[in-house]
């Protein structure tokens, strides 16, 4: 199709061209004929051969076309071929063979075969319109062969298209003996030397082509393509390793569909594909890739030293894979770089295990290469390891993972690094039971995981996890070493974390109970004013103990810790769930009621929290009965109040009733 378009353009022009590719319909395809591993439809070829000649306006342009074949059309590397088969005598013994490397929708015979002489048979296949254009091409194809050993063109003695209403055209044709050879070498150009300059310049284009793509699968389609022009074999197939160690990369072009995949395999493997077959492997003094194989439909073999030619396109395809998988290599070093930056940066942000373990999983693929990967955080209350963030896992993979624990007791491989602190690498079809379900139901296969150590402290582990199949050869050398690396980073975050959890606990609790202060206290009240709806009810109690002072100077300071931290044991106890209760300043306590059902509730909540100082505390043995004065604040359908006020108005009303059980007291007296 390229030989119809650079003769067009010999002829007539860039405009010539387009005029065909527009009468042809093609103009949208025009940038893909030069593309030798690009088959086109029947249709498309007839139209192309109609349009030219139209354009060119000669009936015979087809059979000039055929006839120019070896100077514009025919490829360099199939020139030194066909020549080195010695005479066109034996081209055209081999013509029949050669044919399936350019058309599907017809067949070539040779009827006859004499020194000088050839006669030729086209059969079209059912299906295919018979076009005479067609016929003239391949008549103007027959008598270049002679041209390609310095000998004047062929001449066709007679033909004859769709003989007897046939689908077959037959052709007799003739050429000069090689005897006349000597009178016509000054007359006559070289092929052989032209052919040979030619797939020069065609060796050094494949070889920056191929090394200008950083693309591994444009650089396989390119090596396949190439190898297309090399050898007159109709099928190519290219089977090369995965630089990543997954499965085998795999480019075919005229190869079954359902034929790749084995056919492939076998490659790989090395065994002999028969006769039928030329094979060469892609390999460079660094490694060896694969193999390039031309395959043809019969067994007979290469036709002639095709082996060489192909070889020579697979060095040039190792080279570039080579170059490839060096730039990659130093690609995804430097994207690990940028990772591992980026990571730093963000650990120094987070302030919470949550966002430390969040950042780490999300990390390590890019740093480690896995699939998937995960933080678990060890709760030593629980001896259990609980998942807390994942990364690359589907919504329910990771809902799962995040909902089943690992117990110390169920689990050994748990229990081993909890005794030596080592990494441990685990496939899922040799571990434990609790494990293998895990991995079974996320769809992990095998896993490396490293511990989160602080000093001597278990805080949790970090996986780099993959799926069947995808993991590399080799787990425990560099793909450890990087975990390790980000493992190390996280031990240092989670450190920070739970010293700034303990910090911000520290201020907002009060150090002697644990309860919320009165600043964590108000951010609380104001929270649930906030969400509480209009219709809703919110109360506030504000407890102040009864003899405190007295506790406090008969028994000492000592004593009196102990009575609030046992006051702020028994409020917990008698509040609700969702109740907040807090230590605003010496003895004075506070309740947030949210959710009540109406004002009177937070009366009868009152009265729990008086009842539960109805039983002496013991204080250094000794029983001491302490009560309190509670006062009740609630937050109805008048909303104007803010978190400040309503605490104030529980205030008072526990300032009124400490005062009349005073009055109530002195009048006793």
């Amino acid at each position: 199709m390229a030989g119809v378009l650079t003769y067009v353009r010999r002829a007539a022009g860039d405009d010539g061209v387009g005029q065909v590719l527009d009468r042809a319909g093609l103009t949208a395809v025009a940038g893909q004929f030069d593309d030798p591993s690009r088959w086109w439809s029947y249709d498309a070829r007839i139209r192309l051969f109609t349009a030219a000649t139209d354009v060119l306006g000669d009936p015979d342009t087809m059979f000039h076309i055929g006839a120019a074949a070896t100077r514009s059309g025919l490829g360099h590397s199939l020139t030194l071929v066909l020549r080195a088969l010695g005479s066109p005598r034996q081209v055209f013994r081999q013509l029949p063979r050669a044919a399936a490397k350019f058309t599907t929708v017809s067949t070539m015979e040779v009827r006859e075969l004499g020194a000088t002489s050839a006669v030729a048979a086209l059969h079209l296949h059912e299906g295919y319109a018979h076009s005479p254009l067609d016929c003239a091409y391949a008549r103007g194809l027959a008598v270049s062969i002679p041209e390609i050993f310095r000998l004047p063109p062929g001449v066709i003695t007679s033909a004859e298209c769709q003989v007897g209403g046939s689908r077959t055209c037959t052709y007799r044709m003739t050429w000069e003996r090689r005897s006349r050879l000597s009178r016509r070498r000054d007359r006559v150009a070289d092929p052989e030397l032209t052919a040979l300059r030619g797939q020069l310049r065609t060796l050094q284009s494949a070889a920056g082509d191929l090394v200008a793509s950083d693309d591994l699968d444009t650089v396989l389609h390119r090596i396949v393509a190439r190898a297309g022009e090399a050898v007159l074999a109709p099928a190519h197939l290219l089977a090369v390793a995965s630089p990543d160690g997954g499965a085998p990369l795999v480019h075919g072009a005229g190869v079954p569909a359902d034929r790749l995949a084995g056919l492939a395999a076998r490659l790989l493997a090395g065994e002999d594909l028969g006769p039928s077959a030329v094979v060469v492997d892609v390999a460079s003094a660094r490694r060896r890739h694969g193999r390039l194989a031309a395959i043809y439909p019969s067994g007979d073999g290469e036709m002639t030293d095709e082996h060489t030619m192909l070889a020579a396109y697979a060095g040039h395809a190792a080279a570039a894979l080579d170059l490839l998988i060096a730039l990659e290599d130093a690609r995804r070093a430097a994207d690990r770089a940028g990772a591992l930056l980026a990571l730093a940066h963000e650990l120094a942000e987070a302030t919470d295990a949550t966002a430390v373990s969040s950042i780490v999983a999300d990390a390590l693929p890019h740093v480690v290469g896995c699939s998937s990967a995960s933080v678990m955080l060890w709760d030593p209350a629980e001896g259990q390891l609980r998942g807390r963030s994942s990364a690359n896992l589907s919504s329910g993979h990771r809902a799962h993972f995040l909902d089943t624990p690992l117990h110390a007791e169920d689990t050994p491989e748990l229990v081993g690094m909890l005794t030596d602190r080592e990494p441990r690498i685990v496939r899922a079809a040799d571990s434990s039971p609790p494990l293998r379900r895990l991995l079974t139901d996320i769809g992990v296969s095998d896993v490396v995981a490293v511990p989160l150590l602080a000093g001597s402290t278990f805080l949790g582990v970090a996986t780099a996890s993959w799926e069947a199949g995808q993991a590399p050869e080799e787990l425990g050398g560099d793909v450890l070493a990087r975990l390790r690396g980000v493992g190390d980073q996280a031990s240092t975050a989670l450190q920070k974390a739970r010293l700034l959890e303990t910090v911000r606990h520290q201020a907002t609790h009060d150090a002697l109970t644990g309860l919320p202060n009165r600043v964590l206290f108000l951010e609380r009240l104001e929270a649930t004013l906030a969400a509480t709806d209009a219709d809703g009810h919110l109360g506030v109690l504000f407890c102040d103990l009864d003899r405190f002072k007295e506790v406090n100077d008969s028994l000492g300071h000592a004593a009196g810790d102990e009575l609030l931290r046992q006051v702020a044991a028994r409020l917990r106890a008698v509040v609700r769930p969702g109740d907040t209760v807090g230590r605003l300043s010496g003895d004075e306590f506070a309740i947030v009621l949210p959710e009540l059902a109406d004002a009177d509730h937070a009366g009868r909540l009152a009265d729990r929290v008086v009842g539960c100082f109805a039983e002496p505390f013991r204080l250094d043995g000794t029983p001491v009965r302490v009560g309190t004065s509670v006062g009740v604040a609630v937050l109805g359908a008048d909303r104007s109040r803010s978190a400040d006020e309503l605490l104030r108005e529980a205030d008072a009303a526990m300032y009124r009733q400490k005062e009349g059980r005073g009055r109530k007291d002195r009048a006793a007296r």
